[in-house]
């Protein structure tokens, strides 16, 4: 059977070298005689997989030593509430810079625990760029600072960080972690679902700076303090088993066969470009943000015309380019293109898209 184009935001294209390792051990993991997905968590054989998930994270993302890789659940909607039970206990205050839905409810979630302030807001044209940032307007003295880097919905990055000083950073990067180097020196807390560049959905990893953790307030429930964590290893219950591995395969993918996150980030360069620059060429199609905001990573672009734009979708997936309809909340169609999306996959797509404009022009 031929595979299909994926385009989805997630879950999301895995590469297909990951997919037939992960095959061919479905049955006998490296002469274990089981699979990943039956063994132990605290065997020996497992902990060699989590140990060593954890050891290529940071190798390849060139993590610290001050800082800790904690292997969760509950995605990323989870740390919602983490960071302000774990985090917001100094003046009881943080920092949002709102830039789309899930920054939007990060802020939402942190209002319940103490006082949320948006600095900046891109709202009043449907999120489709991000904020300029007045530093002025930062709160000196908040317990952390809050972004999105990309905004998975409306396709926006960040290409330049806010400067916070003595305020810790914290940044939900689910959908590009891993896309390219991240200085993570320049944040207290980086988290992702897994789901989009790392792993199959059900984990979610948290890079934390040690001095931020052991300070959760006294209500805090165990499972979502991270020193629960911190303190056993990512091994205080169950762990999303699977998915780690998973990671771990992929992980060994960037090393191995990528060579490296900034390899990595020439390919998505590429990738985006394939499309954008169809984009703004085209008489039909267009892209919908700001050119100095575009994500590498989530691509969302219109006809302008609700009929043509469902046709074109409808056209793609049975041309084999699936998951292209953009979230029910924009409308429109979005192409994501991960990692593991194969520059071949763009290229077709673009071929396909002139093809149809030709056809509806």
């Amino acid at each position: 059977m031929a595979r299909v184009y994926n385009f989805s935001a997630g879950p999301s294209v895995l590469p297909e070298s990951v997919l037939k390792k992960a095959a061919s051990q479905m049955l006998d993991y490296e002469g274990s005689g089981q699979s990943v997905m039956e063994m132990s968590h605290r065997s020996k054989v497992y902990e060699s997989i989590i140990k060593g998930c954890e050891s290529l994270l940071r190798e390849v993302m060139s993590i610290p030593d001050n800082y800790k890789v904690l292997f969760l659940q509950g995605g990323a909607s989870s740390q919602f509430a983490m960071l302000p039970l774990n985090l917001m206990n100094g003046s009881g205050k943080a920092d949002f810079v709102i830039t789309g839905q899930w920054a939007n409810k990060a802020y939402q979630e942190a209002a319940r625990y103490g006082q949320s302030n948006i600095v900046a807001s891109s709202k009043d044209k449907t999120f489709s760029y991000i904020p300029e940032l007045d530093p002025s307007s930062f709160t000196s003295d908040a317990d952390y600072f809050h972004i999105c880097l990309n905004n998975t919905i409306y396709g926006t990055r960040y290409t330049s960080l806010p400067e916070t000083g003595s305020v810790p950073l914290v940044a939900d990067v689910s959908s590009c972690v891993l896309s390219q180097p991240i200085d993570v020196s320049r944040f207290g807390v980086l988290y992702a679902g897994a789901q989009k560049n790392m792993a199959p959905a059900g984990l979610t990893v948290v890079i934390i700076r040690e001095d931020l953790i052991g300070n959760a307030r006294d209500i805090t429930p165990t499972m979502f303090n991270y020193q629960t964590h911190s303190d056993n290893d990512s091994m205080y219950n169950t762990p999303p088993c699977y998915s780690i591995y998973i990671c771990k395969l992929v992980l060994e993918w960037i090393k191995n066969e990528i060579g490296g996150l900034e390899k990595m980030k020439v390919i998505n360069e590429k990738k985006a470009s394939l499309l954008y620059d169809f984009l703004d060429l085209s008489k039909l199609f267009r892209g919908t943000v700001v050119k100095k905001d575009r994500s590498l990573m989530n691509i969302p672009f219109i006809t302008g015309d609700e009929e043509l734009d469902a046709k074109f979708v409808k056209q793609a997936t049975a041309a084999g380019f699936i998951n292209l309809k953009g979230h029910r909340s924009v409308g429109g169609m979005r192409a994501s293109i991960y990692n593991a999306m194969p520059i071949e996959g763009v290229e077709k797509l673009v071929k396909f898209m002139k093809a149809f404009e030709v056809e509806n022009a």
